[in-house]
């Protein structure tokens, strides 16, 4: 029966210390590997382990998981391989596009097994502060600043109603301007997390209010971040 690693990658590739060394070894044990991104997966398999010869794995790359992808996934599983998906960072299926082809996979009956690693959703909420025990990711919010507005009221408004914190993520050269409508949109006394370069040397994990961050707002150009917000 084939079996389908989700391989945890590192959050800064610069940093391999968040990822459990019995990685290597579901590594090693893989036949075909389905990547996000084929340059930086390759890198981070070389810093792993020296020693370990590339080219003797069968590359994919994920993209979007279109349906080309999917029938090379399915003959995987028919072949009754072992398949690694690697993202591009954190953990596979979490706001990541290896979740069609896990989705796949039990469709075909293989084995999943997500293996621990990095994930920056869960890093954030667990320093936020906030609600841990009822929580939602959000994902990207609308580019359109009006939509954008709208939608940053709804969640403010969900989480004061449900007690819950609402997790959500920009693209990193966006990131300013999105905080910048975060400033704008919500309420004084709302709490937001910014959560930057985590696991990273410039990592920054930061819990204040609305006002309190109009007093000090910090530059999120090109970091990676994530944001937590509890009305």
């Amino acid at each position: 029966m084939a079996t389908v690693f989700l391989i945890p990658a590192p959050l800064d590739e610069e940093h391999l210390e968040p990822i459990p060394a019995y990685i290597l070894q579901a590594i090693k044990s893989c036949k075909v590997l389905f990547v996000e991104n084929e340059r930086t997966a390759r890198r981070y398999l070389k810093k792993l382990d020296r020693q370990i010869v590339i080219d003797d794995f069968i590359w994919h790359t994920i993209h979007k998981a279109e349906q080309e992808v999917q029938q090379h996934f399915i003959n995987a599983i028919k072949q009754d391989q072992t398949i690694g998906i690697i993202s591009e960072a954190g953990c596979p299926g979490i706001a990541d596009p290896g979740q069609l082809l896990v989705d796949v996979a039990h469709k075909q009956g293989a084995v999943v097994k997500p293996l621990v690693g990095p994930s920056s959703v869960l890093l954030a909420l667990m320093a936020s502060g906030m609600n841990g025990q009822q929580f939602a990711f959000a994902g990207y919010l609308p580019v359109d600043e009006q939509q954008r507005r709208k939608r940053l009221m709804q969640l403010e408004e969900l989480s004061a109603k449900q007690n819950s914190t609402q997790v959500f993520i920009e693209t990193p050269y966006r990131n300013n301007q999105l905080l910048d409508t975060i400033l704008k949109s919500c309420k004084p006394n709302t709490k937001l997390c910014i959560a930057a370069d985590l696991t990273g040397d410039k990592e920054m994990v930061q819990t204040k209010t609305i006002a309190q961050w109009k007093t000090q707002k910090p530059d999120l150009h090109k970091r990676p971040v994530i944001f937590c917000l509890m009305g």
